[in-house]
């Protein structure tokens, strides 16, 4: 996908930094969840337990982010119809089936409309299948990674590693309380900014008891009493997926794609950094009110095709020095001169941080 296809892909509920005071969670870091009365950190601490989890669900996702409802594929080129598929996945309700046989074996199907996109992981090789256009990538993987890609459909568990990924003081936890998930028990924990000035209210975290497996994540905006993004498990059963599952063999005459990414060398597929980081995203701020800056040239709208350009004119409004869009739990600033800023803060906190 070229640069201009997802700039309206930035436009992402997923900015959700801060969780816990670190000497906390690194006190419980090694102390299991037992009992009926687990402190918050225990049960975040658990959360890393369930990397090497077996398991077959279905998945639900509502986005309510005040942006219109895009269906997918409503550009009038490929180009302007990846940008609508990646906004169609913010801005309407999804399912997913979800298959785990622990960290490096994972496949998650979406279907749609009688289309499936598929993403299935085996090791360090990744497919990626959309049976609308029959279009099939292969990936090769670094052999040293261990992070699964992303899937378009995020999991319970990307969210709420997102949400303690910056573990700071900046973060009121609710004491655990009991709740059922898809009919299993979980702990809920209720992470609530201390900032003024996010747009983030709360974020809600489900963890199974028995497993640290996150069940449910919810974002609530400041000032709302219902999620603006949430994602969770509707069913879920324990045990390894069967291993064809995690087999993929493109159909004939399927339009296929490779990229390689194993051989970290100059010249190999993998994209490389300059020595002095120039390309490199840059972050000001902190906790829930980071801001995320991608540098000049990333926001090529000059390239943009007719049907792109009025998409983005229509999610976004002119400010002062370019164009930009404020949800209910981020806002995205594309600079005149090319530059792209996120957080889940509002435009001005952007604006500001761009001078």
């Amino acid at each position: 996908m070229k640069k201009s296809a997802w700039l309206p892909a930035l436009i992402a509920p997923v900015v959700v930094a801060g969780a816990v005071a670190a000497p906390v969670i690194a006190q419980a870091a090694s102390t299991p969840i037992a009992g009926d009365d687990p402190t918050a950190a225990a049960v975040i601490a658990s959360i890393a337990k369930s990397s090497d989890a077996q398991y077959s669900g279905k998945l639900a996702q509502t986005s309510d982010l005040g942006l219109p409802e895009l269906p997918a594929g409503a550009g009038g080129s490929s180009l302007e119809g990846d940008a609508s598929d990646a906004l169609s996945l913010l801005t309407a309700s999804h399912t997913a089936r979800v298959y785990v046989d622990g960290p490096s074996k994972q496949r998650v199907q979406v279907t749609e409309q009688l289309a499936e996109q598929d993403l299935i992981r085996n090791g360090s090789t990744v497919w990626t299948w959309d049976s609308k256009e029959r279009a099939a990538t292969k990936t090769t993987l670094p052999s040293r990674s261990a992070e699964s890609p992303a899937s378009g459909t995020a999991t319970p568990t990307d969210v709420a590693e997102q949400a303690i990924d910056a573990i700071t003081p900046t973060t009121t936890v609710s004491k655990p309380v009991v709740v059922s998930v898809a009919g299993h028990d979980a702990w809920l924990l209720t992470l609530t900014p201390k900032s003024a000035d996010t747009l983030v209210g709360s974020v809600q975290l489900a963890v199974d008891q028995q497993t640290g497996l996150p069940l449910r994540a919810a974002v609530t905006a400041t000032g709302a009493d219902e999620p603006a993004f949430q994602v969770g498990f509707t069913s879920l059963e324990y045990g390894a997926p069967a291993a064809r599952l995690f087999d993929f063999t493109p159909p004939t005459g399927a339009d296929v794609d490779s990229k390689d990414f194993s051989d970290p060398r100059p010249g190999s597929g993998a994209r490389h950094h300059g020595s002095d980081g120039a390309d490199r995203p840059t972050v000001s701020g902190s906790g829930w009110d980071t801001v995320v800056a991608l540098p000049a040239g990333s926001a090529d709208q000059a390239g943009l095709g007719s049907d792109a350009s009025g998409l983005l004119d229509q999610l976004t409004t002119a400010v002062a020095g370019g164009r930009a869009v404020q949800t209910s739990l981020v806002s995205v600033y594309l600079t005149d001169d090319g530059r792209v800023l996120a957080g889940a803060v509002p435009v001005t906190a952007l604006v500001a941080a761009a001078k």
